[in-house]
Formats: C-alpha cells, structure tokens, sequence
C-alpha cells in the first residue's frame, strides 16, 4: 500500500448525490476529493428524464413526500433543509434556466441534461474541488469504529478525516452503480437491504401479451391499478405502454414497487393490474354512451363504435376478454354484452407475474438501512466520519424527479455535515 493522498473529505461516487455532496462541503470550508471509478461525471445524470435532466418535482413538501415510498420520515430533516425550492435556486443560480412541465417536474429549458451536468461541473472547478476519475474504491479503512480513509484497487491509501458514500443502487449499472456502497457499508458493519427493482417494467404471461398482439400499443390518461387478490395496492394515474413482456411507460413504472413488494413478502401472491381505459368515465356513462349508439346506429358493428373511443388493437383485446363478438350489429347487442364490454372498459385484468430484473430498473430499492444512519446528518451510526447520499440507502420514490430530489438533498446534508466533522476533529493518526 502506498499512501500519497489526504483530504478533509473524501466523496465516493460522481452521480447526483456525491456531485451535490462535494459541492456542499467544499462551500462549508474543507478540502474535498471526488473519486469517481468512471471516465466522466455525471453520467446517471445526463440519461435523467430521458436524456432532459428531471432536476426536481416542484409540488409542495407534503404532496412530494406522499411520492416518496422506501422510508420517508427519514427524508424529513433532509428536504426541510436542502429541498426542492433550494435544488431550483441553486441551478438558477448556476445560470440553469429551468422550467416546469406536467406533474411538477423541472426541466432545464435547454431540454439537454449536458447543460446542467456542465454547469455542475464547471462550480466544482470554481470551488476547486479535487476530481479522481476512473479510481475504483478497494475498500473503506477504519480504526476504532472510525473512519481513516480508503484503499483503491490501485492499492492507493487515501487518507481523510470524513467520507460521503454516494455510490448508488444498483439499477442501470452501465453509469457505475454495481452496487458497491452496499459492500462498503457491510466491512463496517451497516446492515443492507436486500436490494429489488422499482421503476421497471412488469411482466405477464397473458396470451395476447406473449403472442406479442399488444405490443407496441399506447394508451394515454389510465389508471393503473394492482391488486393483491381483491386487495388494491395502489392506483397509478399516467400512460402506459404493452411490450411483448408486459407493461411498460410511467404509470407501469410507478406502480412497479408494489409487485416487487409484494411478490417479495409473499412470493405465493396472486397479483393482477388493472386498467381503467377513461378514468374520466363511469360504468354508467359507457353504458349510456353504447345504449345511444344502439338507438342511433343499429347497423353499425360493435366493434367498429368500440374503436371510435379506444384504438383498434385495444377494441379487440377488450371484447376478447368480455367474450363479446364484435361483429354483430349494434341492434343485436344485448344489454348482457354491453354490461361486460363497459365493465371491460373500467376493469381491463392483467395477470401480473412479476417484474424485469434490478439492472433493468430506473431505481433501486433497498439498500443501507437508515436505521443505522443519522437523518439529520446521514452520518453512519456505527463509524464516526462516514456518511451516506443517495440510492445507495433505503430510501427511493416514483419517477418524476423525486430520487433525483432525494439524491441533491442528502447529497448536499452529508456534504455540509462531513465537512463540519473534518473541520472539527483534529486528526493526526495516519492510516
């Protein structure tokens, strides 16, 4: 081992968290150094909101946390101190002009995530923070429950009084995150949940799915709910997007966490997705609006006035799962067949099988349990001077710039409270 390096603070990770982390630190007066095991920084941040950069959700506190679903008391603290009205300064103020779309998500006006990877970037040079890409982590060096520094794979030693583990989950591991906090985390006796995809795909063994009939097929405006037997789990307003494995686009990855936690907990559950193809239409009204079409257009076949309100590829599906022929002439429907085509309509059941696997998912779930960490400074309870940020704790929440909110705000926590530790302890033993 050769030891060649010191800092104040050293940052595991250049995603979101650990690029806010150094920030925060640096401003707070200490010596920062950046390891990053990539080539570049940034990297989950520039495929962010499709390439866009989703830098936060703009609803209030309350509405955001309800979007919050792995350990929102723990977040409380964090987003009171650092929270998404803070994230939008603090990008207007790096010259990031930002703008909000539907659902609260801000977007950089450039629709380019480079413009606000390069605007962060450019403020660390400003701050004069240390970067060390392509410099993979061997492992984290302690003495007495105390943090000392790290070991690269190089067999470099890196010594520092405080560390920000920002390594992320281990979904979309193509921008680094393999998942290598975790391991951190346990040499030193942390406790990790086992981690399971959420903002991913989910499948079904359905015929017309397999046959790959839907596929390809979009619909806009549902709701998507998953049922437990007769036990709804959540209700998912969005679009949504059959694959020839399933159910894919926002409301399906949304929705996603309750199948995998569900199916975790009771790996024997019956699990079905519903969709109500117009939220903004009862049973009543389907039945009104098929009732008068009977009157005005006998000869009409049903599923021809089916396709007048839903695409033709949907039409189909649903008069094949109501076992209704849709070629009789509206005059020959019977009340019975518009009944199910219109409970059809409301409640479209999916078989649910499960989910894609973690490295397909947008999130992870899981992770180190915060249990074991401080919220209000995300400082390890276990070894003094380490500190958490990010994915790579349990805590995650829907797609639309929540995780990326969780992951700037307890980046910039740990970063401030790192540096107040370093600042505060005199450290003079040498690894």
């Amino acid at each position: 081992m050769r030891r060649n390096q010191m800092t104040d603070v050293l940052v595991i990770g250049g995603g979101p968290a650990g690029l806010m982390a150094a920030i925060a630190a640096r401003e707070a007066g200490a010596r920062v150094l950046l390891v990053e095991k990539g080539d570049r920084l940034g990297r989950k941040l520039a495929i962010s909101g499709g390439g866009r950069c989703n830098v936060t959700n703009a609803k209030p506190l309350p509405e955001l946390m309800q979007h919050v679903l792995g350990n929102p008391k723990f977040l409380y603290s964090s987003f009171h101190r650092f929270g998404n009205e803070d994230i939008i300064r603090f990008f207007e103020g790096l010259g990031v002009k930002l703008k909000e779309e539907d659902r609260g998500r801000m977007f950089p006006v450039s629709d380019d995530a480079r413009t606000v990877v390069r605007a962060v970037v450019r403020h660390m040079e400003r701050l004069d923070v240390e970067v060390r890409l392509q410099t993979p982590v061997a492992r984290i060096l302690t003495q007495e429950r105390q943090f000392v520094g790290v070991e690269t794979e190089r067999g470099e030693v890196m010594s520092a009084a405080a560390c920000v583990i920002a390594t992320g989950g281990a979904s979309v591991p193509q921008t680094g995150s393999t998942g290598d906090g975790y391991r951190f985390a346990a040499s030193v006796g942390h406790t990790v949940v086992p981690p399971y995809p959420t903002a991913v795909p989910i499948t079904s063994d359905h015929p017309w799915i397999r046959r790959r009939e839907l596929q390809g097929l979009s619909l806009y405006g549902i709701e998507l709910s998953i049922f437990r037997g007769d036990k709804r789990l959540t209700v998912e307003p969005g679009d949504l997007v059959f694959t020839h494995f399933g159910l894919s686009g926002p409301a399906a990855l949304r929705a996603s966490h309750y199948v995998t936690v569900s199916l975790r907990d009771k790996p024997e559950a019956k699990l079905t997705a519903s969709i109500d193809v117009r939220p903004d239409y009862t049973f009543e009204d389907w039945m009104a609006l098929l009732k008068s079409a009977r009157e005005r257009h006998p000869k009409r076949r049903l599923r021809t006035e089916l396709e007048r309100h839903v695409p033709d590829r949907l039409a189909a599906f649903i008069l094949h799962e109501a076992q209704v022929d849709g070629e009789v002439p509206m005059a020959q429907a019977s009340h019975a067949s518009l009944t199910r085509v219109s409970r059809a309509l409301k409640r479209l059941v999916i078989p649910v099988t499960g989910t894609l696997p973690l490295e397909k998912a947008t999130v992870t779930g899981g992770g180190v349990s915060v249990k074991e960490i401080d919220p209000k400074t995300m400082q390890s309870k276990l070894c003094a001077g380490l500190y958490f940020a990010g994915e790579v704790m349990d805590v995650h929440a829907h797609t639309g710039g929540y995780n990326i909110t969780i992951a700037f705000s307890t980046g910039h926590t740990a970063g401030s409270e790192a540096a107040r530790y370093a600042l505060a302890h005199a450290w003079a033993e040498q690894v």
